[in-house]
């Protein structure tokens, strides 16, 4: 913020401020005549304009998205699953077709909207335009762009979109006419399904296009494939038998099965032949064998054997053995034993013949085997080009039969024209009843409350901006009221204590005494052109911070208080904060040094509202030295920087004087923005040119002076005090 904006700043918010609610809301009522009769007028001039307003209606069909297939109808080769999902993706695409141009042009043409003046209205020349044309410096609009105008206020007038998650789109139009707004927004609505058909139609009728030279091309391919297997087959002798199988194959499995059969008979006949043989050899009766016991010869003769041991038997019981009887009894049974051993002989022979015949067919069949084997590699091999040629010709078939079904469908589809689109309109437009726009009693509600809020609103701000609703805030630094212009006096006590040299005035310095100095703190004898000329320049640099170093102390502190009166009646919000270490300057400005102050404040035993002070004899603010140990409270310094950008952040400028402070001491003290000054009365004083030289030495920017001389009479060259003699 430049000098001149903080003046004004400081002169406007001179005293602290706080909004007085009461005079705030009586403000309100003693302007209700002007608030009331402001409202009733806007409120009629608005159902006035309401009601000059043409009507606009609105009316609005529904489609819904869905396939309309059946299953009476679907292809047969169309399952359920593989029918499209309609995503949002999809939805958001019907809505950009059905508010295209190409359905727009086809329903102007069919409801002959290019006659409706009100979407031909853009597109009639203005009187300008026809004023041109009356002295041929116009152009008229041809055809087509009076097409395009026409198009451009259908589609003004028409909302298209999508009901949120569903598959509904809405078709609204808006028109001054209610049938028409019916009309159009029923007309897209069919057009749009007509044009669904009608692609559709189109796609049957390309894929049947494509579909009759494929058929007549696959037909062709098929006939070729099949003979070729055939060709193929004869060639190479590969003859089917049952079950598809190549007749090689399949005999080669059929002599295998008889082989094994043969081998099974040949270790029968062997193994029951071993066993007879064994039983003759070892003795044994050979009548107890199986084989032996089924033939018939040996039945009878067992059955002989059994009659003659019986007969023997019972003659046993009355003759001796040596009867003739019982003799020949027996001869008979050894004569009938040696004819059974003989036959079980000839059961062998016929077992081992056997035995031979089930050997040589077993050869004879193995040599077969081995034939059929080669055989069977060899249609092995061929049958691999043949089952080649028959998957082709199989997939040349599919592919035929697939095309043939697909053209079936398509073509009788065509012929029958059933295309259903995968869209309906389950609601249509009817003639809207009432307008939309303009609703007259909600409208003009609106303007009622609107206009009662914003003149409330304004007298309650101009209440505000004029001071009336505004009163002084009480607090513990607030400023004495006066007007600006006008210059703090101190009491009046005070003022009959000081002496007749405080009286001395300059003529650019009249709005404030000098201070009321203790005996600690003597009044010098001031130029007060000097100080108003250090004040301009610090107001001149737009500085946020000044620091002023008094080598001699209190003697040189009271040069401080001057010019920090003199900026508070220019109107710059300015404090004071004592770094002296001494409470005079305290004394001076508020009449007591014992007030909390700075060292207070460092180590946060005060807050600001606590340590900060009003002048008694000026608008400026004052942070006195405090009460706290300074040694102590030095102890926080880190804290000043903090505290000074604080206040930085307040007043237009703060003013620390530092006292006799020594160039270390300084480095807390000097930030971007500072204005360094040098206060001095006694040039001579050996403090006073030690400070100037170490202010030099350490390249701190060149200190402004604050002295009680003539501007002129010393000025500073070089860190050193040069005095007019």
């Amino acid at each position: 913020m430049v000098w001149g904006d903080r003046m004004a700043q400081a002169k406007s918010t001179g005293t602290d401020v706080d909004i007085d609610m009461g005079a705030l809301f009586a403000s309100l009522w003693q302007n209700k005549r002007r608030i009331i009769i402001g409202t009733l007028l806007v409120t009629v001039l608005t159902f006035i304009a309401l009601s000059m307003v043409s009507p606009k209606y609105r009316a609005e069909t529904r489609i819904l998205i869905e396939a309309r297939e059946s299953v009476f109808t679907r292809p047969a080769n169309q399952q359920t699953d593989d029918r499209p999902v309609v995503d949002q993706e999809a939805i958001k695409s019907q809505v950009e077709l059905i508010g295209s141009s190409d359905v727009l042009r086809n329903v102007i043409t069919k409801l002959d909207l290019a006659k409706n003046a009100e979407l031909t209205a853009s597109a009639e020349p203005s009187m300008l335009s026809k004023l041109l044309d009356s002295v041929g410096l116009g152009r008229n609009l041809s055809d087509e762009t009076r097409a395009d105008y026409i198009l451009q206020a259908l589609r003004d007038r028409l909302l298209v979109y999508s009901v949120q998650a569903s598959r509904v789109i809405v078709v609204q139009f808006s028109s001054k006419d209610a049938d028409l707004s019916a009309s159009v927004a029923n007309a897209i609505a069919d057009e749009y399904m007509a044009m669904q058909q009608a692609a559709k139609s189109e796609i049957n009728t390309d894929a049947t296009g494509w579909l009759q030279p494929e058929i007549a091309d696959l037909s062709k391919r098929v006939k070729d494939a099949e003979a070729k297997v055939a060709a193929y087959r004869s060639s190479s002798d590969l003859l089917i038998g049952q079950n598809n199988a190549v007749l090689a194959t399949q005999q080669l499995s059929e002599l295998s099965s008889e082989l094994s059969r043969v081998r099974a008979n040949r270790a029968a006949s062997e193994a029951r032949a071993a066993s007879v043989r064994a039983a003759l050899q070892s003795g044994a009766q050979a009548e107890t064998l199986p084989d032996v016991i089924a033939s018939p010869l040996i039945q009878r003769l067992r059955e002989r054997q059994v009659q003659l041991n019986n007969d023997i038997a019972d003659l046993s019981a009355s003759l001796l053995s040596g009867h003739p009887r019982i003799r020949a009894l027996r001869s008979q049974l050894a004569d009938l034993n040696n004819q059974i051993r003989l036959e079980a002989r000839k059961v062998l022979a016929s077992l081992e013949n056997e035995a031979e015949t089930a050997r040589l067919r077993e050869a004879e069949l193995n040599r077969y085997l081995n034939q059929l084997k080669a055989q069977s590699s060899r249609a092995g091999e061929e049958e691999v080009e043949l089952r080649a040629l028959e998957r082709e010709a199989t997939a040349q078939r599919q592919l035929l039969e697939s095309y043939l079904t697909r053209y079936r469908e398509a073509s009788s589809r065509t012929d029958r024209g059933y295309m259903p689109a995968d869209a309906r309109i389950f609601s249509r437009a009817d003639r809207p009843i009432e307008p939309y726009f303009p609703k007259k009693v909600p409208m003009t509600l609106a303007a009622f409350v609107a206009s009662l809020l914003i003149l409330s609103i304004g007298t309650l701000l101009h209440a505000l901006f004029s001071g009336r609703a505004l009163r002084p805030v009480s607090g513990a630094y607030q400023v004495p009221a006066r007007p600006i212009d006008q210059p703090a006096t101190p009491p009046v006590a005070a003022v009959a204590a000081a002496p007749a040299t405080e009286e001395i005035q300059s003529a650019s310095y009249k709005s404030a005494p000098l201070p009321i100095m203790p005996e600690t703190l003597q009044p010098v004898e001031t130029d007060h052109t000097s100080v108003a000329i250090v004040a301009d320049r610090i107001m001149a640099s737009g500085a946020a911070r000044a620091v002023i170093v008094s080598p001699e102390g209190d003697e040189a502190s009271a040069l401080t208080i001057l010019l920090v009166r003199e900026l508070a009646d220019r109107g710059v919000r300015v404090i004071l904060v004592d770094m002296t270490g001494s409470p005079e300057i305290g004394r001076s400005m508020l009449d007591n040094g014992s007030l909390p102050g700075i060292t207070d404040l460092l180590v946060s035993e005060k807050h600001f509202s606590d340590v900060i002070h009003l002048d008694h004899y000026s608008q400026a603010e004052i942070i006195p030295l405090g009460n706290h140990d300074p040694v102590k409270a030095m102890q926080s310094v880190w804290r000043l920087p903090m505290i000074l950008t604080a206040l930085q952040s307040a007043y237009d400028l703060v003013v620390v004087d530092s006292g006799p402070s020594t160039v270390s001491e300084l480095k807390h003290l000097l930030a971007e923005g500072t204005e360094l000054i040098l206060g001095v009365v006694n040039p001579d004083d050996p403090d006073v040119t030690a400070t100037a030289k170490a202010v030099y030495d350490a390249r701190f920017l060149e200190p402004n002076l604050l002295t009680p001389f003539h501007p002129g009479e010393l000025w500073l060259e070089a860190g050193r005090l040069v005095r007019r003699v």
